[in-house]
């Protein structure tokens, strides 16, 4: 294509296209009042507001400047072309918001516009300056909006001008990046699987690592617990005869919080328990803020009773397993026995002794269960039985028909007397084995709240007296064992003694005749027994009386058994040489002076006496440890200390004539004591009689102890109880009656 010359026809000497206006290059009609076209030096090319560039600059007192803004027309000059030309200016500018819709895009419209313009420029090889634009150039108001210019002064030489350099065009910006859904889905589906991961591994946990201690602390809100208590041993007596034993029974529980009528609900169960009116009802009222919701009414409650009471349906009262402590015998050995508490715990006698050894071990049902009116056991849940364990019963070495005779004939015969307290035991020789052992007063063990307790007291064990002349076999014993004398010794006896300050005498004066060691036995000579005594001296006796077992309690099973005391030597008077040989100033109990008789009859062995026998566990019988023995005296000495007791029971006014079994050969003694209560004398004596059958060969050894105010001598008070409790047992154990008549004694020989 040629290029265009300033000659063309189509431009003024200005080098503007005729008859364009500055959009598109329509026509543009002169205005009234303005100079055409012809009249001016070259045409002018209006701007949308009506006025050229230089126009526009000269009012505002400047020149023309080469310098536009990317929505100004660019001034060009050409390089072989002696005319400039002015573009006309984008009409965009007549837009009277087109400011505002500059700042809501960017500000980056007219600059893209400028840039598309410069660019065909650059390529003719022009040279293209842009300035920025003045504010408000492109305002159709600016001449009322624009703030005032200060006139520029005179001008400087203006520098030559040179070609701009060339700058690359600008690149328009790139659009802001959106954001990328497909990254937001995966990044919300990896902080999900994250978080299903996190909970995953902590229900593992929850089930498989800590599962133990959660579901532990969870089950002990719901666990119910259940005792399943432990049947309590059974006594026994040497036949397995019960003396005692538990029998099922239940007990009658209120929770005061569904009582609702305490004093109806009492008068309901009052006769069917035995337990005041008042006194249920006193259980059963509600205390605010006490927080007892359970009260025992009633304990070892029979079935049939129970039934009666279930049948009530009352409101608030619960019945359960229990069990009652059964007595049959009632007053049978109950001084022995003992008895326990409601709680099944003993309290006195060989329960509470062997307390630990009857008592078992109580099992318990741990289960789940639900709350309210659903605690019933949950199936499936946590279940645990721990069975009871029963306790073990014990054999004793009591006869029941033997021990009941003996408490039969004993308390008759305090009846006689009047006296106020009995005692007889039963030893079996050589075992040891206490066959019967009986208290005068007793009680029934099966309701002892209604007895006193000295009536519970086991007198055997208990009762503390001075023995009397029943020591005198000791004496004797002691003196034979040292050689002191013979049983052919004689001693020329006077009717009295004194020791000290105190005269002792006999009730069969000698008269200073000889009297034999049979014949001092048989009528209790003091003077002579204190002569033996003498002569054996206070060491040697103490120390038989110790081998005898006195000093010591027995250790026969019995709880509180007393000790009884001696008299140190050291300690002895004057008159001590006279009392001690004869049975005064000692303390001994009956079943102590019984066993030193046991140890005379087991050729003169002591076997320490004991109640049981055995002990039962599990249907196993294991028998108790064998009991402790010692020596005491020779065979031949211990047979012939029994030969001389018989003295007592077949010569001739003898003290223990009423002590004789009728075909059997006895050997014995009587004795009359004191009792001292707290270190003060108690009115009246105390009669004993002690002895062994068949004398010959002895099977079994009774003592027999009675006081009261009135009482006498043992030969009166006491040797008729023997006499009917040796000849019980004897024919019990079908002894046959000895072969031999006893021997003729002579008791003053000449």
């Amino acid at each position: 294509m040629p290029p265009r010359s300033s000659e063309d026809p189509r431009r003024d000497a200005t080098g503007s296209r005729r008859g364009s206006s500055s959009r598109g290059g329509r026509g543009a009609e002169p205005r009234a009042g303005e100079p055409g076209v012809g009249g001016i030096s070259g045409a002018r090319a209006y701007t949308p507001r009506g006025r050229t560039v230089r126009e526009s600059n000269e009012e505002r007192g400047r020149a023309p400047r080469e310098e536009h803004t990317a929505d100004r027309p660019e001034r060009t000059t050409r390089a072989g072309g002696g005319g400039q030309r002015r573009t006309p200016r984008s009409s965009r500018a007549a837009d009277p918001f087109r400011p505002a819709l500059q700042v809501l895009d960017g500000g980056r419209t007219g600059q893209a516009r400028a840039a598309r313009r410069d660019a065909p420029a650059a390529g003719r090889g022009g040279v293209v300056r842009t300035v920025r634009a003045r504010p408000f150039d492109d305002d159709p108001f600016d001449d009322e909006l624009a703030p005032p210019r200060r006139r520029p002064g005179p001008r400087s030489p203006r520098r030559p001008e040179r070609p701009a350099a060339r700058r690359p065009s600008r690149k328009p910006r790139r659009p802001p990046k959106l954001a990328d859904p497909n990254r937001r889905l995966r990044l919300g589906t990896l902080l999900t699987l994250a978080l299903f991961a996190v909970i995953g591994i902590r229900l593992v946990f929850l089930q498989a690592t800590d599962s133990p201690a959660f579901a532990g602390g969870g089950v002990t809100d719901r666990l119910s617990r259940i005792d399943l208590p432990a049947p309590r041993g059974a006594i026994y007596d040497r036949s397995g005869a019960p003396l005692a034993h538990s029998v099922e029974a239940r007990y009658v529980a209120a929770d005061p919080t569904l009582v609702k009528d305490p004093d109806a609900t009492a008068k309901a169960l009052s006769p069917l328990l035995g337990v005041p009116v008042s006194e249920l009802a006193e259980k059963m009222r509600h205390r605010t803020g006490s927080g007892s919701r359970f009260q025992y009414l009633a304990r070892g409650v029979p079935i049939d009773k129970a039934k009666q009471v279930a049948a009530l349906k009352l409101s608030g009262i619960d019945l359960r397993r229990d069990e009652r402590r059964e007595v049959p015998g009632g007053d049978l050995a109950a001084n022995l026995i003992g008895f326990t508490g409601e709680d099944m715990v003993g309290l006195e006698g060989l329960e509470a002794k062997y307390d630990d050894v009857l008592r078992g071990v109580d099992g318990r049902r741990l289960f789940e269960a639900g709350q309210g009116n659903l605690s019933a056991p949950i199936p499936g849940g946590y279940s645990e039985t721990t069975p009871a364990k029963p306790g073990s019963s014990l054999e004793l070495s009591l006869d029941a028909d033997l021990q009941y005779q003996t408490q039969r004939m004993l308390k008759a015969q305090v009846d006689k007397v009047k006296g106020s307290v009995g005692a007889a035991v039963v030893i079996e020789v050589p075992s040891g084995e206490v066959l019967a052992q009986a208290s005068q007063p007793t009680y029934d063990a099966a309701d002892p709240g209604r007895s006193r307790p000295n009536d519970r007291e086991d007198a055997a064990t208990s009762f503390v007296v001075d023995p009397g002349s029943v020591h005198k076999a000791i004496t004797y014993g002691a003196a034979l064992q040292e050689g002191v004398i013979t049983p052919q010794t004689t001693l020329p006896l006077q009717d009295s003694i004194v020791k000290g300050d105190v005269r002792f005498k006999d009730s069969h004066p000698a008269n200073g005749r000889r009297m034999s060691i049979p014949g001092m036995l048989a009528y209790s000579s003091n003077v002579g027994t204190i002569e033996i005594g003498d002569k054996l001296g206070a060491e040697r006796l103490i120390d038989y009386q110790k081998r005898f077992g006195l000093g010591r309690p027995t250790g026969e099973g019995m709880p509180g058994e007393a000790s009884g005391r001696l008299l140190p030597a050291d300690k002895w008077s004057e008159s001590s040489r006279g009392s001690v040989p004869i049975g005064h100033s000692v303390d001994a109990t009956p079943l102590q002076m019984a066993a030193a008789y046991a140890a005379i009859a087991n050729n003169g062995t002591y076997v320490q006496p004991h109640l049981i026998r055995a002990t039962i566990s599990g249907g196993k019988r294991v028998p108790a440890a064998p009991p402790a023995t010692h020596p005491v005296l020779s065979p031949q000495n211990a047979a012939a200390l029994r030969t001389m007791l018989e003295a007592v029971t077949t010569v001739d006014r003898a003290t223990g004539l009423a002590a004789a079994v009728p075909g059997y050969r006895v050997a014995g003694k009587t004795g009359t004591g004191l009792r001292y209560l707290d270190g003060k004398q108690q009115p009246g004596e105390v009669g004993s009689f002690i002895g062994m059958a068949p004398a010959e060969h002895p099977r079994y050894v009774v003592a027999v102890f009675v006081w009261g105010p009135t009482t006498g001598g043992g030969g009166t008070s006491a040797a008729p109880a023997f006499r009917d409790i040796m000849g019980f047992t004897l024919r019990h154990y079908r002894v046959p009656p000895s072969s031999e008549p006893a021997p003729k004694f002579v008791v003053y020989p000449r």
